[in-house]
């Protein structure tokens, strides 16, 4: 029986001495492990850590059972204590977990199990190991014990996201989310062709073993009717491509592509298109006693025919929160999600960005820092827009674009007579 934190632990094994000690179940302190009297074992165990799940390697268990699968980042610990389920006396194996929408394991779970069978009681088949699963749902309206009172006390304990997710089992939505100003209907479009004289540029989160994503952008060079959506701004950010690099099927677990299959990767996907300039992520400037993932990138995409590379990306600026006089990326995210003062966003992606509409939603917040996200979580895509937004700062205007000028600047509200301009 798996947790992931110790303190999890604690009221289960009391409910298990209620239920063991009378059978006759010796319980050990020190192993946190029940022994019956035939021989039979029940372990409790917490995996904090993602390596935690390596110090089973080489035990053999019938049985193992997770509780709160989505407190887990990441299914790393589960897929290696599936391992251990084995039995040389023949005993059938089997693996069950519970789990409730939401935490920082809520995308893997929810790819690996609900995903492919939104419905449930369907049987799924791994294509690469023929093992089955089964996502069964669970409602509150399922248990005869629970009855008004209780479903009272749960409106009356969470948000209303919460409460719906606990009572719909509703794995499309997430409470607490870092990005709770993310709404698809105003932040995802559809495609359209990007005007030639609006400004391109790229954007990137460096990843091997971890996905990598890239990001094509569009700069809105004037006020844009988007069809049957929002109202696009005057430089408001439009991702129209990207390339996430991971596995299908499983979150958050990389292609293991080389920088220069990267490179030409990327060179590829751009074609003939023209980009005012790219950021990348820092780490990929690093020279450890040799050229840097920029550099072999870059060598490998080859020459455009115009005197410089297909691939050229400059450090982004790294800056997650704010600082002595520095502004945050993902406050920037933030401030451009929400919009103007007419509401309308001030970034968007073409509903083609896949990734980044399955990853960005459902961050949540770090525990132990609330003003940035919890980085045990896919957060690769949310760095890709936050370089972007980083490389074109963006303060929100003090008038409406209604009473913007012709220079596409507007007057300091509170002195209209000021020589001083804010740009949007």
């Amino acid at each position: 029986m798996i947790r992931r934190q110790r303190t999890e632990l604690i009221e289960t094994i009391e409910r298990s001495k209620a239920i063991y000690a009378p059978l006759g179940w010796k319980f050990h302190e020190q192993d946190k492990m029940w022994r019956a009297p035939d021989g039979a074992r029940l372990r409790f165990a917490y995996l904090e850590r993602d390596a935690d799940a390596e110090a089973y390697q080489g035990h053999s268990y019938t049985r193992v059972y997770v509780e709160e699968i989505g407190n887990f980042p990441s299914d790393r610990p589960i897929l290696k204590l599936l391992a251990t389920l084995r039995s040389g006396a023949g005993v059938p194996v089997g693996f069950r977990a519970t789990g409730n929408p939401g935490g920082p394991g809520h995308q893997w779970v929810r790819a690996r199990y609900i995903d492919p069978a939104p419905a449930g009681y369907s049987i799924i088949k791994d294509q690469l190991s023929g093992l089955e699963r089964v996502y069964i749902p669970s409602r509150v309206g399922d248990n005869k014990y629970l009855g008004g009172d209780y479903v009272a006390q749960l409106r009356a304990s969470g948000s209303v996201e919460l409460v719906k997710a606990w009572l719909d089992g509703d794995w499309s939505v997430i409470e607490g989310a870092f990005f709770d100003c993310w709404e698809s209907s105003r932040h995802v479009i559809r495609p359209f062709e990007i005007p030639k004289d609006w400004t391109r540029f790229r954007s990137g989160d460096w990843g091997s073993a971890s996905p990598f994503s890239f990001g094509w952008w569009a700069i809105a060079g004037d006020d844009y009717q988007t069809d049957g959506g929002p109202l696009l701004p005057r430089g408001c950010l439009v991702r129209y491509r990207e390339w996430y690099g991971c596995q299908r099927g499983k979150p958050n677990v990389g292609l293991r592509l080389t920088a220069e299959q990267v490179g030409l990767g990327l060179a590829e996907r751009a074609g003939d298109e023209q980009f005012a300039y790219g950021v990348l992520d820092p780490s990929a400037f690093r020279e450890d006693g040799g050229p840097s993932i920029h550099e072999r990138m870059m060598l490998a995409s080859g020459q455009n025919g115009r005197g410089g590379y297909k691939v050229v990306f400059r450090p982004a600026d790294n800056a997650r929160v704010p600082g002595k006089g520095a502004m945050g990326g993902w406050d920037q995210m933030r401030s451009r999600m929400i919009g103007d003062l007419n509401g309308h966003p001030m970034i968007v992606c073409f509903n083609n960005c896949v990734d980044s509409i399955r990853t960005i939603p459902v961050l949540q917040h770090d525990t132990s820092r609330p003003e940035d996200l919890d980085t045990d979580m896919e957060d690769h895509a949310a760095d890709d827009w936050r370089y972007a937004c980083m490389s074109r700062p963006w303060l929100k205007p003090m008038v409406d674009s209604e009473k913007r000028n012709e220079t596409g600047y507007a007057p300091l509200e509170d002195d209209p007579a000021t020589d001083e301009w804010m740009t949007y």
